[in-house]
């Protein structure tokens, strides 16, 4: 994240910070979106097969708050075991900007490092047993409600 910027952000009353919008995509530029959240990012950091190999550090919000701006054309999706998690990226440049994870459903997961605009202030970073899915996710209390 070559782009981190010292930005005001408001507290609201119940200790969550107040969103902003982001901006992002893929290398090309022809998939772009936009996000609604916090400047301080909390980054998944899941060790299953795929996100280990793709070093798939990710954001899971809920999917009101991301638009896909433009590119869905250029859109292609991987899946593979249960299906549920949908991988999407740019069939013109491979990258991943974003994805539909298996834990939030209703949710969306973006990295952060495909985030263009200046609006991050910080990163925090939890881990996400994907080796062992099915335990870590019964066992987590983070990262299956990030997109309530």
């Amino acid at each position: 994240m070559d782009s981190l910027q010292t930005s005001s952000q408001v507290v609201e009353g119940s200790g969550k910070m107040t969103d902003v919008l982001h901006t992002g995509g893929c290398h090309c530029g022809r998939v772009t979106w936009t996000v609604s959240a916090p400047a301080t990012l909390t980054v998944v950091v899941c060790t299953c097969s795929v996100c280990t190999m793709k070093k798939n550090e990710h954001v899971i919000v809920p999917e009101e708050k991301f638009t896909l701006v433009s590119g869905e054309e250029y859109l292609t999706t991987y899946t593979f075991n249960t299906h549920a998690a949908r991988h999407r990226f740019c069939k013109m440049c491979g990258v991943q900007s974003f994805y539909h994870p298996r834990s939030n459903p209703r949710g969306i997961g973006f990295m952060p490092h495909c985030i263009t605009s200046q609006t991050v202030q910080d990163v925090k970073f939890v881990q996400f047993d994907g080796k062992d899915w099915e335990q870590a996710y019964k066992d987590d209390v983070i990262v299956k409600s990030m997109s309530d």
